[in-house]
């Protein structure tokens, strides 16, 4: 039998295996899956909500020893991860009666025609996870695609499989059998999950990864929901807070160590102000705690693995070979770890084109407002950007100049309750969450009749 080792990052320890799902056993739970696929389309919306509702009061006595362990896989502070598995246990009814409202059938008429909007589902949905929000992406597919009467196969990251488990594992109790089954293993496992008997595929993860799924799929018209990677810009105008915008940089550069697909990961700061965003920045970097191996005295840990860990080193390296001027940082870092560091950096660099997952903040500075948006705009990524300035009619024609999905002006780019997660270009292919995000896991059916 084939198994996956997890390993703590923090300090090489092993925090548990799981058996790697065989190509026999992934066609059993697929078809298992359909089985299941009548009985859970006639259960009505209602029921399908009084599962997870059943489930949340369960999650949320769990969700101490969750967050244990998604530090433990994967790195994390403790509270940090800990957090993640509160948050998302004690959101759960709330969203629920979000995805209700969006999945009921509305009616809109004219002087001859009455039509109602049905949701129905569409069919098998695999939903592959990623290892950077082990629990919280999971629900955020698992929730409106159960709820739209679609069984769900996961496939967790085989980076983080045993926190992942342990939250469907308690999902589970409450769902009917078959409807929420898991697949382990790593790529081979995803690819084959994918080119089964599925109707719908929600994924987030690499760009790399998501245009494999797109080819895949293709052949069988399946419904395809991608929430790929970013290069975010954080752009800092003459007229802004600059105390607040170094402190944002440093919170959304450093979370998570920088493993966020919304991090802010090119800087671009008006000249005038570049000095003083400049000391800040360094200093709220210097405050950065760093215990290799402590995961409860830390505010940031290590890498998830030495792939990323590796990918990050070279990445700043290569800066550092093309020149970018250290402003803060360490030439030594511990073993699994990437200690956080400041860049002044040139758009030519290799580290300001290609997306980074990592602790490193590049500044650049800029004087003409529509020179640094064609720089910004000339990325293929289109998650994310983050615009700080006190004019916010000025700021927001900014932000109508950026080709990205979301903006926030003076705060992360996250919109207010309902709103959907959206990436442009190639960070995103579909949405999730709010109502027109939920409702990408059905399909609609319009029933017309005269009036």
């Amino acid at each position: 039998m084939t198994t996956i080792k997890s390993i703590n990052p923090s300090n090489g320890s092993l925090v548990g295996e799981v058996a790697v799902t065989s190509a026999a056993e992934l066609a059993d739970i697929v078809e298992k899956a359909h089985r299941a696929r009548k009985q859970w389309w006639q259960t009505s919306l209602q029921d399908r909500a009084q599962c997870f509702k059943n489930a949340a009061p369960v999650l949320i006595e769990n969700a101490e020893k969750i967050g244990r362990l998604i530090s433990a896989e994967m790195g994390r502070p403790e509270q940090q991860a800990i957090g993640e598995a509160t948050m998302v246990a004690t959101a759960l009814a709330t969203k629920v009666d979000a995805v209700v409202e969006a999945l009921t059938p509305h009616c809109i008429e004219d002087e001859q025609t009455s039509t109602t909007f049905h949701y129905d589902p569409l069919g098998v949905c695999a939903a592959i996870t990623p290892w950077n929000f082990p629990v919280n992406m999971v629900q955020w597919m698992v929730l409106p695609a159960l709820m739209a009467g679609n069984p769900v196969i996961v496939k967790p990251s085989e980076h983080t499989p045993l926190c992942t488990q342990l939250y469907l594992q308690t999902l589970q109790q409450f769902f009917p059998q078959d409807v929420l089954q898991i697949v382990q293993g790593g790529k081979e496992q995803g690819r084959m999950l994918v080119n089964s008997d599925v109707q719908l595929i929600a994924f987030t993860g690499s760009r790399r990864a998501g245009q494999q799924i797109l080819s895949d799929a293709a052949k069988d018209f399946k419904r395809i929901i991608l929430e790929l990677g970013g290069k975010d810009p954080l752009l800092v105008l003459a007229d802004a807070d600059i105390a607040a915008a170094a402190s944002f940089a440093a919170q959304n550069s450093y979370y998570n160590s920088g493993q966020v697909c919304v991090s802010s990961e090119r800087m671009y700061v008006h000249e005038s102000v570049a000095a003083e965003f400049e000391r800040l920045l360094i200093e709220a970097t210097a405050d950065v705690t760093v215990v290799a191996g402590d995961l409860q005295q830390s505010t940031m840990g290590p890498m998830v693995a030495d792939f990323q860990r590796q990918h990050v080193l070279d990445q700043l390296n290569t800066a550092k070979a093309q020149g970018a001027e250290v402003l803060y940082g360490e030439d030594q870092h511990p073993p699994g770890y990437v200690m956080p560091t400041v860049l002044r950096v040139k758009d030519t660099m290799d580290i300001m084109q290609e997306e980074t997952f990592g602790p490193i903040s590049c500044v650049r500075h800029y004087s003409d407002i529509d020179e640094v948006l064609e720089v910004i705009n000339a990325s293929d990524y289109g998650l994310s950007a983050v615009i700080f300035g006190t004019d916010i009619a000025a700021a927001t024609e900014v932000a109508k100049a950026i080709e990205t999905g979301m903006v926030g002006i003076n705060k992360g780019c996250g919109g207010a309750q309902g709103s959907p997660w959206v990436g442009a270009k190639e960070s995103g292919y579909g949405y999730h969450g709010g109502v027109a995000g939920d409702r990408q896991f059905a399909q609609v059916k319009i029933i017309s009749t005269p009036k």
